[in-house]
């Protein structure tokens, strides 16, 4: 474990993983440098691969059954890192057990999440989607620094393109990852645009353009535009196949840009970094110098922050709900790009899988 936890700091939380792919080991790795949580168990569906990973992180004990898990006594918190289409069942069970959930993104759907997060209002437990970036000190500065840096935000601009074209990919199965790059990647675009253009302010319309892979169905591509009753509009894109990485983001007002090479990522040692341009720095969309470049630096990355304001929420009841409410409204902004937005109603159309379950 870490060493570098403080007494103010809140007390470690003992971890069970459900899931065992490639983002659980990564977050695996990330608890075995918190101060604020250690690996007590691993479920999968196969023994030897849960004993497998159990072995290669350091997980106290191994399961083939995640109900088997939840019954455990030594477990406070339950990741749970499925596909998006078996989160449900297992994040609501989590909290009947009374532990914590820390869900993976996205959501099945909007009334899904909200079943979720029900279970654990009701249960009394912590719950909080496992999006990194918004935990790393760079967004609060960014936040702070917003309007001084670029007089009131109207606009952002954001892309998350990656290349991934091996139909093998647990991504390209619509039945287990429905909404595809729209959720694997999209969730980002959504969130950014909310932390930092309307944290608060209700929708106006959603226009949105999605590109499907032929063979599977499945949603590899989306871009398209959201206008927000503030006066402000979210433009962004997504996509699987993309040429090459693009995970950036703009944040413009009449005075200034604030620019992120990368806004989901950041620099080993947990820096991560933004430029902004200022009054006179930009003509006609051009940008006439290399604007002022900050470096915000961190003792912890932002995947190691997000286990300690967990740690933090499962303390302290008073701090869940602005994170429930911020899974909840990026969620809302996935299905109305999905499935459409009624602008006379002010809310998303149902997912027809959620009309079919009615």
């Amino acid at each position: 474990m870490n060493s570098r936890a403080t007494p103010a700091d809140p007390p470690p939380l003992r971890w069970g993983f459900v899931g065992t792919g490639n983002i659980a080991g990564w977050m695996a790795d990330v608890v075995g440098r918190s101060p604020w949580a250690e690996l007590a168990a691993v479920a999968s569906r196969r023994m030897e691969t849960a004993a497998a990973f159990a072995t290669a992180h350091g997980a106290g004990e191994a399961f083939d059954s995640w109900e088997r898990m939840l019954a455990r006594d030594g477990i406070d918190a339950v990741y749970v890192a499925t596909p998006t289409a078996l989160r449900e069942e297992i994040c609501v069970a989590a909290a009947a057990a009374g532990k914590h959930v820390l869900g993976e993104k996205p959501f099945a759907s909007l009334r899904s999440l909200q079943r979720i997060t029900a279970a654990c209002r009701e249960n009394g437990v912590a719950f909080m989607d496992a999006t990194h970036f918004v935990h790393h000190p760079r967004t609060a500065r960014v936040l702070a620094r917003a309007e001084e840096l670029t007089g009131r935000p109207r606009s952002l601009d954001s892309s998350f393109l990656i290349s991934l074209t091996d139909r093998g990919d647990i991504r390209y199965d619509p039945a287990l990852e429905p909404l595809g790059a729209l959720g694997d990647l999209g969730w980002y675009n959504m969130r950014a645009a909310l932390e930092y253009l309307a944290p608060d302010s209700a929708v106006r319309s959603v226009s949105a353009r999605l590109r499907h892979d032929e063979p599977t169905g499945v949603i590899i591509a989306g871009e398209g535009s959201i206008d927000f009753a503030n006066d402000t509009v979210s433009t962004w894109r997504c996509g699987f196949d993309a040429d090459r990485v693009s995970i950036g983001l703009t944040l413009s007002g009449s005075r200034g840009r604030i620019h992120m090479e990368n806004f989901v990522g950041e620099e080993e040692g947990g820096t991560a970094s933004y430029r902004y341009w200022t009054d006179g720095y930009w003509t006609d969309g051009a940008c006439e110098n290399a604007g002022t470049t900050v470096r915000v630096d961190s003792s912890q990355s932002g995947p190691g922050l997000m286990f300690r304001n967990f740690a933090a929420d499962a303390r302290d009841p008073t701090l869940r709900e602005p994170r429930m409410h911020a899974a909840e409204r990026t969620q809302a902004l996935l299905d109305a790009v999905r499935v459409g937005f009624d602008p006379v109603k002010g809310s998303q159309q149902e997912p027809r899988d959620e009309q079919q379950r009615g």
